[in-house]
């Protein structure tokens, strides 16, 4: 298992559980990885559940304050490195009934590789279609998985190339429990 503080892009360990976004920061917005399903927190709120069974489609971030920015991929440095914080945003469809569903996340002070955002959301996306989005919710599971995929190169990014990454840390994780 990782220790707290390890990271993938926005994807962070903190106190046993993983969550996307900055969760140390007094009014913020994050999501936690639960057993259950992506629980939104939000300042002066209890937040809400999203169930992993309700997720259709692979979430897909986007960055920007604004959830319409969903067109927006944002904007990158030339050393591959997310520009800006103004927040981030879980995309998704979710089903009974279908609806589209955002979930916002305010950036840590540490800048993100954009390849490691392209790497969770793969992850994200694999878990997904696989029809394993509960092993998210295994901290211990995520760990072996984000230990896969941090580091490398931040260079020659193609979809075919994420895929195939994505695969192998899920492979790397093992088969989590059921």
């Amino acid at each position: 298992m990782l220790k707290d503080g390890a990271f993938l892009g926005p994807l962070e360990l903190l106190d046993g559980r993983w969550v996307v976004g900055d969760s140390t920061r007094a009014g913020t917005h994050w999501v936690e990885l639960r057993p259950d399903g992506l629980h939104q927190h939000e300042p002066d709120s209890e937040g809400r559940l999203v169930p992993w069974s309700r997720i259709v489609t692979g979430v897909w971030i986007t960055w920007g304050k604004q959830s319409w920015n969903a067109n927006s991929r944002g904007r990158y440095t030339v050393k591959g490195m997310v520009a800006g914080h103004g927040g981030g945003w879980l995309h998704m469809t979710l089903r009974h009934p279908f609806e589209d569903q955002q979930l916002r996340f305010d950036q840590h002070a540490r800048p993100y590789r954009a390849v490691d955002v392209l790497r969770l959301e793969y992850l994200l996306r694999h878990l997904i279609d696989e029809g394993k989005p509960h092993l998210l919710g295994d901290p211990e599971w995520v760990g072996h998985a984000v230990a896969h995929l941090v580091g490398g190169k931040n260079r020659w990014i193609t979809v075919r190339a994420l895929r195939r990454t994505a695969a192998e840390a899920v492979r790397a994780a093992g088969p989590g429990s059921p």
